[in-house]
Formats: structure tokens, C-alpha cells, sequence
């Protein structure tokens, strides 16, 4: 197949962290993308290179996506354009640290806009673009935090379990149309997420556990192509999930409550 005739990859948070290591992945694979995020100068940047490495396309849109009418923005931009989308990478997200009751409601809020809010806009906008391909796919980043509750990230984690629910049952929708959905939940990653949570002290802790976003790219395309339906990524989080499931769930919710309240 030849990179004209391949469709185009939108991808959200892709300035850094997952996001931008996906684009990577998939440029080294000769397909065009279309690059969403907040930064401005960070999506430049990052468009200049994959076109100069790579040689593909790389449009970008620099864009809140936690900010009112963002999805229909980035659709009006894809059909203004006449972008031909054979993916979509919902990966833009953040958390936010803290007892719920002394965080901040409007950062609390946004934080669910742009994580499930923008997770079901953007799917339900762009499934009737993406049809029209003979194969598409949609991945979903969610979070081993789906898969349980976490104290001092109670509403991080409700939404990341929002997005697992949500993709299960998308996907088990879409099953007879040329659209595969995955979800892939990956536990810490080396990203900015925990310095934008307010996580800063865990740094040196998290080093010890965190994948690398090059490596956690890699194996989310892979489960993207095998049309896989839920990837848990390294050995350690599997365990953990496993454990979510066979263990008490006050016994796991003090143990969580234990790492992250510093």
C-alpha cells in the first residue's frame, strides 16, 4: 500500500507523553496523521519532524479539546479539509490529585469533558467518516485505574473506568462493520501525566515501575492492528488487575489510598 492511499490517523494529546509516541509508531509506518492538542508550538514541531523523517503527511490543529464545541471543531476540520480517516486515537488526558472534596470542582469537571466527554464525541462524529473505509480502527487509552477505585483519584479513575465500559460495549456494537475497537489501559507511563496530577513527590518512586512511552506506543498499535479488544501492557499491571479482582475490594482501595496520599 502506498502512503497516498493510506488513510489518515487523528490522534489527541499528541504533542507528548503516549500520544506523541504513537505518531511516531505509526509514521514509521508510512501513514499520514492529523495531530491534536493544546500546543501550538509543540504540534509544529513535532509535524515538521514526522514529515521530515518519515516523509508523510502531518497536519496539525492546536485546540482545548476540555473546551465546549472542541469535537465539532476538530470535524469541521477534518471535512473542510477532506481528510480521509481510517483512525482514531483517543488519547488525550489528564489527571487530578487530591481528596475530592478539597480539589478544585472546575478542574475536576474538565477533567471529565476531556476524558469521557471528548471519548464519546469524537467516536460518535467520526464512526460515519470511518465506515467508509474497507478497515478502520478505534483506539482508546484508558488506565489500569479503570479497574479499580482510587482514593485521592477518585474521579480520575471513575473516568478511565467510564472509558473501559465504554469501548467494551462499542466495540461489541460496531462487531459486524469494518470498525475494531480497542482499549488500551497502561499503568505508569514516563509521561508529564503525575507532574499535571499534582503528583510531583511520587517521582522518584514511580521511576522504578513506569514503562516508557516508545515502548507502551509499540505494543498499543500492535493491539490496535490485532484487533485486539482489551490490552494490559506489562506483566506487573496484569498482576495488579488480576489481583483487583480476587482481592477484597476495601483491602485494595486502602492499599491505593496508601501510595498516593502523600
Amino acid at each position: 500500500m502506498s502512503e497516498n492511499t493510506k488513510p489518515y490517523a487523528l490522534i489527541t494529546g499528541a504533542s507528548k507523553g503516549i500520544g506523541k509516541s504513537i505518531a511516531y509508531e505509526l509514521a514509521k509506518q508510512g501513514y499520514p496523521l492529523l495531530l491534536v492538542a493544546r500546543s501550538d508550538k509543540e504540534l509544529k514541531v513535532l509535524s515538521d519532524d514526522l514529515q521530515v523523517q518519515y516523509g508523510i503527511n502531518a497536519p496539525f490543529l492546536s485546540i482545548d479539546l476540555s473546551t465546549n464545541d472542541a469535537s465539532l471543531k476538530v470535524t469541521d476540520w477534518i471535512k473542510t479539509n477532506n481528510y480521509r480517516v481510517g483512525f482514531l486515537v483517543n488519547n488525550a488526558g489528564y489527571g487530578v490529585w487530591g481528596d475530592f472534596s478539597n480539589s478544585s470542582l472546575t478542574d475536576q469537571l474538565g477533567m471529565m469533558q476531556l476524558n469521557m466527554n471528548v471519548v464519546v464525541e469524537l467516536s460518535h462524529l467520526l464512526i460515519p467518516i470511518l465506515s467508509q473505509e474497507k478497515q478502520a480502527f478505534i483506539l482508546n487509552i484508558s488506565s489500569t485505574a479503570a479497574y479499580q477505585a482510587v482514593p485521592t483519584l477518585a474521579v480520575y479513575s471513575a473516568t478511565k473506568a467510564f472509558v473501559l465500559s465504554f469501548t467494551r460495549a462499542l466495540r461489541f456494537e460496531l462487531a459486524q462493520t469494518s470498525i475494531s475497537v480497542t482499549c488500551f489501559s497502561p499503568g505508569p507511563v514516563n509521561t508529564g501525566f503525575a507532574s499535571r496530577a499534582g503528583l510531583d513527590a511520587l517521582g522518584k518512586m514511580a521511576q522504578k515501575f513506569n514503562m516508557q512511552p516508545d515502548e507502551v506506543a509499540k505494543l498499543a498499535v500492535k493491539a490496535m492492528f490485532s484487533k485486539k479488544s482489551e490490552v494490559i501492557p506489562g506483566f506487573t499491571n496484569i498482576i495488579s488487575v488480576y489481583a483487583n479482582r480476587i482481592l477484597p475490594k476495601a483491602f485494595i482501595e486502602k492499599t491505593a489510598a496508601g501510595i498516593y496520599k502523600i
